[in-house]
């Protein structure tokens, strides 16, 4: 075995334990992670509850289905990474000194210092993770579990659902 077949399966759970935990504190306690994403300015008012709590129920589905390689979950934990490097950009270049709120309430690099750089260097070396992922996949033929089958039709159009 190759250490990328290892590595493959520590990053995925490295990342995806991270998402788990960084969602799990987040929904412990939605109105205190409401007011650190109201402080970036950027959700309004009336949708800053729902927010606070879709975020980290997407955070902790992508997670769990990460952990676990489910299709799609390498898409979604993508897509979420790119979002909050975006706003981590939008905060640092607006000059905001406020806590990025990654890792809820509690998280101790919000109670040691108020700087979103660090948080920004974290989210990209996640994203050069799921970079490698993605690559392993590809060049070893990795394919993630499907939960469900794709709907194809026959030769006489009758649709049946292929797994």
């Amino acid at each position: 075995m190759r250490i990328g077949d290892y590595l493959y399966p520590l990053c995925r759970w490295g990342v995806g334990g991270l998402f788990l935990y960084a969602g799990s504190t987040k929904l412990l306690e939605p109105a205190v992670f409401a007011v650190l994403i109201d402080a970036f300015g950027i959700v309004p008012e009336s949708i800053l509850m729902p927010v606070a709590v879709i975020l980290p129920l997407l955070e902790v589905a992508a997670g769990t289905a990460l952990l676990f390689d489910i299709e799609g979950s390498l898409a979604m934990t993508t897509g979420l990474i790119m979002l909050f490097i975006a706003i981590l950009v939008y905060g640092i270049r607006m000059g905001l000194d406020v806590d990025c709120g990654c890792f809820g309430p509690q998280d101790p690099e919000a109670r040691a210092f108020h700087g979103l750089r660090a948080s920004l260097y974290r989210d990209l070396i996640m994203l050069t993770v799921v970079i490698f992922i993605y690559g392993w996949r590809r060049h070893r033929g990795i394919k993630p579990v499907r939960l469900w089958g794709r709907w194809s039709e026959d030769r006489n159009g009758n649709a049946f659902q292929r797994f």
